[in-house]
């Protein structure tokens, strides 16, 4: 059988320093290779156009065309993990609005954690680091304020309604069905998002300021409820993929 071909990977970064590391870093690991590099979001676009990469990774704040702006473009070429320092709310939102398969914050992921996400990227499965993990939970619980604000008023005025925002981790992940969703608490629920996410323990406890014994707890007691014997399997259930 003959071996894969390496995932082509573009890295767009305005800091020569970090470019260079990150290339040398990625084309140390078998079966990874980076095909060009970038300075700034136009130089990006013009990489993933004539490499056509496996994966982008791109920076956020860079002179000229920046990350944000050259996204939508990127990102119907191919997938993009924004790799970046900054990991202010509303840059992740509309980071992953705008189509980024992942958001990874300096100083938040081992070596191995960054290769792992590339390869994820790459084929589709989501990562984000506690940063942006906390963004994402701050706007999901601010979507379930609302919620109950558009209950209320909609109760005292005798209309019903269906009106349930779509949160940026559900769009990320998957939204999983109301009866699936309707099994676990609402701690359950986060947590069992960050776990399609593909989130591990220790970057679940980060990201709800709880010890990652109390996520193991929430993970036996979601295991039980959805009858599920893996993180694997209760993904699958979670997000509608699961073989009947």
């Amino acid at each position: 059988m003959s071996a894969q071909p390496p995932l082509r990977v573009v890295v767009a970064d305005d800091n020569p320093v970090v470019r260079a590391g990150l290339t040398a870093l990625l084309s140390a690991h078998a079966g990874l290779t980076v095909v060009a590099e970038a300075a700034d979001g136009h130089q990006a676009c013009r990489a993933a156009d004539r490499h056509r990469p496996d994966a982008v990774l791109l920076d956020v704040r860079m002179p000229g065309t920046d990350g944000l702006t050259a996204l939508p473009h990127l990102t119907s070429v191919a997938p993009v993990l924004m790799l970046t320092y900054s990991g202010e709310s509303d840059t992740v939102r509309e980071a992953l609005r705008l189509g980024a398969g992942g958001y990874l914050v300096h100083g938040e992921f081992t070596e191995d954690q960054l290769i792992t996400a590339v390869r994820d990227v790459a084929q589709g499965r989501p990562h984000v680091t506690p940063t942006a993990t906390l963004a994402l939970l701050t706007h999901l619980r601010d979507d379930r304020s609302a919620t109950a604000h558009i209950d209320i008023q909609s109760d005292s005025l005798g209309v019903a309604t269906s009106l349930k925002p779509l949160s940026l981790m559900q769009r990320l992940v998957g939204q999983s069905s109301s009866r699936i969703r309707g099994q676990l608490s609402t701690r359950e629920a986060e947590i069992m998002d960050l776990i399609a996410s593909g989130m591990t323990n220790q970057q679940i406890a980060a990201a709800c300021f709880i010890s990652e014994k109390t996520v193991k707890n929430h993970i036996n007691r979601i295991f039980a409820k959805l009858d599920s014997a893996s993180r694997a399997q209760a993904t699958a259930k979670w997000l509608g993929t699961a073989r009947g």
